[in-house]
């Protein structure tokens, strides 16, 4: 998130995730017996050079594990952070992460703004890095515009993470209506996730057919 967020949209923020993570039926979903086992990393980020892990790598096995990042979570304050969104070394940061983390057959990194990449590498110009070969990008987008009326306009917004930030195989944009919307959106970000892991980890033969 960018420095230009404000404490109040970063306590949204920090509190929108760690509800969305136990929402009853998120949270079913992640611990159902049988289902592909998860594990997450969460860092916060802004200028090009500041990155701050949050949750280091942890497999979410049991409602205590998940109970504890909803946790760490809601007792995160702000650091502070550069006034900008250096949105393309988010990316690339994170898709180091996955490399040096756990062994998993698929790999998701999701990303959450209000704006667009304006210092470091643009995220269109990560195609050449190795670490993100076969992952997924997805992205949750908060649409806002300021007591002036300025900020991007929602549907140029979405545009721009549409066609600029996701990638890879199933990628989607999720968006929020305000930061007060990021509670709902982010849950239901999750569950799609969730959703494509359980299709994803079924033989050809098993997927359900929806047609």
């Amino acid at each position: 998130m960018s420095g230009s967020v404000d404490s109040a949209e970063y306590r949204l923020q920090m509190d929108g995730l760690a509800q969305a993570l136990l929402d009853p039926v998120v949270s079913r979903a992640i611990l159902a017996p049988g289902a592909a086992p998860i594990a997450l990393h969460i860092f916060e980020w802004s200028g090009p050079q500041f990155q701050n892990t949050l949750v280091d790598w942890t497999l979410v096995t049991d409602a205590p594990t998940l109970n504890a990042i909803a946790g760490t979570l809601r007792g995160t304050g702000r650091s502070p952070s550069p006034p900008s969104t250096a949105l393309g070394t988010a990316i690339a940061v994170a898709a180091t992460a996955l490399k040096n983390g756990p062994a998993c057959w698929k790999g998701t990194i999701d990303v959450s703004g209000d704006g667009k990449s304006n210092t470091g590498p643009r995220p269109q110009d990560l195609g050449d890095l190795a670490q993100l070969e076969g992952v997924t990008v997805n992205a949750l987008v908060i649409n806002t515009i300021d007591s002036m009326g300025a900020g991007p306009g929602d549907e140029d917004l979405m545009s721009y993470f549409e066609n600029l930030v996701i990638r890879g195989p199933g990628a989607f944009v999720e968006p929020a209506e305000g930061f007060e919307d990021y509670t709902r959106a982010m849950t239901r970000k999750l569950l799609r996730e969730i959703d494509a892991l359980a299709v994803g980890g079924l033989a050809p033969d098993q997927v359900p057919d929806k047609g």
